[in-house]
């Protein structure tokens, strides 16, 4: 048995806000901002748009693509969408602080009856955690065949847009892969799907990606004086090192311990935090930055949802044909980190 990704899909808001727009407001430039991350605009949501709308809009477009294309035997994406038994969401922006999950809302909106959902607090590598997560739904259930797996955020939510070194950084989006339980081979001649994932934390990296108010450990009280909304706080370079060493590590386990060399590899999808730690990871592998597929210029730092975007542009664009080798590799708040080698 195999879990196949059988369609990816995406949802961006039409807003968007270039570096030159926010250097209107703040003490920063264009060529600032893309020296020193290498993003060019992002897309923001509108007053009234939350996470299970993009989620929504990028789990219908998955759907719909995947009945279009005839990837699966259903008609419509209404039938395809009551074929589902897990939806799982990966998000740090949900819509409700406490319950219920953002993915039940999805699962209600789409009309997926069946269907069992739960959302993944993991940060930016909610994605890869997501994906696991339902792959292993799937395998423990003879009955289990599809899940939908997201990645959504809405970041420009939670950041302090007066604080020049970190709004820079988020913009919002969605992104969703259709996932399916099939009879192809895991191992051996004509492999299929998700082949191994790797995942890890340390958690003595908590405080260098935090939104420290509201939680149980500094709860909003009855009587608290008004306060300005809860902001992402950062340590810019504890979460550079972080990332870049957790990179490297995970594509070297990959080719080690799976026997793999960079060729076999078509391309690597990262998490797009920032373009120099991409760039850094490259260097230390001794591998050309193009192995990597990079979109933040476009879109910023889209956490959870950066993956899933990723693939869906580089499918649509043609970079990528069936049989591929793939790997997606993430890290973010937690701290996590996490890579899935896939063949598409």
């Amino acid at each position: 048995m195999a879990i196949e990704i059988i369609a990816a899909g995406r949802a961006v808001p039409p807003r968007r806000v270039t570096n030159n727009d926010l250097a209107e407001k703040l003490d920063t430039s264009d060529e600032w901002i893309r020296s020193h991350t290498g993003i060019g605009a992002r897309h923001i949501v509108d007053d009234g748009i939350a996470v299970s709308d993009l989620a929504l809009e990028a789990a219908w477009n998955t759907l719909t693509l995947a009945v279009e294309e005839r990837l699966v035997p259903e008609t419509t994406a209404e039938d395809l969408a009551k074929t589902l038994d897990i939806i799982v969401l990966g998000t740090s922006s949900p819509d409700y602080h406490v319950c219920p999950a953002t993915a039940c809302i999805v699962q209600d909106k789409l009309g997926a009856s069946r269907a069992g959902a739960l959302d993944i607090g993991a940060g930016c590598s909610g994605f890869i955690y997501g994906l696991e997560t339902a792959a292993g739904l799937l395998e423990l259930h003879d009955r289990r065949k599809r899940a939908l797996v997201l990645g959504a955020e809405t970041l420009s939510r939670f950041v302090d847009w007066n604080d020049r070194s970190l709004c820079i950084l988020f913009g919002d989006g969605a992104g969703a892969v259709l996932i399916e339980k099939t009879c192809a081979p895991r191992a051996g001649p004509g492999k299929r799907g998700l082949l191994r994932t790797i995942l890890g934390s340390d958690g003595s990296g908590a405080e260098y990606l935090i939104v420290r108010k509201g939680g149980s450990r500094n709860p909003y009280r009855t009587g608290d004086p008004v306060e300005k909304a809860p902001c992402i706080e950062m340590n810019g370079r504890a979460v550079y090192n972080f990332a870049v060493k957790k990179v490297v590590e995970i594509i070297e386990q990959f080719l080690s311990e799976e026997n793999i060399t960079m060729e076999d590899i078509a391309r690597i999808v990262p998490h797009q935090a920032n373009a120099r730690i991409i760039q850094a990871a490259a260097k230390r592998l001794g591998i050309p930055e193009e192995k990597f597929f990079i979109n933040i210029e476009e879109y910023a730092n889209t956490s959870s949802a950066s993956i899933p975007i990723a693939l869906h542009e580089l499918n649509r664009n043609g970079g990528l044909r069936r049989g591929d080798l793939i790997l997606i590799v993430g890290f973010g708040a937690g701290l996590t980190y996490g890579g899935s080698l896939i063949v598409w």
